[in-house]
């Protein structure tokens, strides 16, 4: 078992986990996206891992891979790995949710 104590905190995004293994890198943790907050503020994003997410509390807005969508509390999605993509807090709470970075 690996049991890592030190939370890198940027903005709104906690990194809880950040481990590499053998052929796999994994970055697990928590964020917060904020009532009228789009990630990222403006254009697009992508990067190189798969990003695996659960939605704890809220709604979400947005794209991915040219398909709008709208995921809520209690469901989950996949964005594949280089897939451009963007969100947003078009509610009155703030969204919670739980991500996974693997590579």
């Amino acid at each position: 078992m690996d049991i890592q104590k030190n939370i890198t905190m940027t903005g709104n995004v906690e990194d809880i986990f950040n481990k590499s293994f053998e052929n796999t890198c994994v970055r697990f943790g928590i964020a917060t996206i904020q009532p009228g907050e789009r990630l990222p503020n403006d254009g697009l994003t992508s990067h190189e891992e798969n990003e695996f997410s659960y939605i704890m509390k809220g709604t979400l807005s947005g794209e991915s891979g040219g398909v709008p969508y709208t995921i809520k509390a209690g469901e989950a999605s996949l964005i594949p790995a280089g897939e451009h993509h963007w969100c947003v807090n078009e509610g009155n709470e703030p969204v919670q949710l739980v991500y996974a970075l693997v590579k």
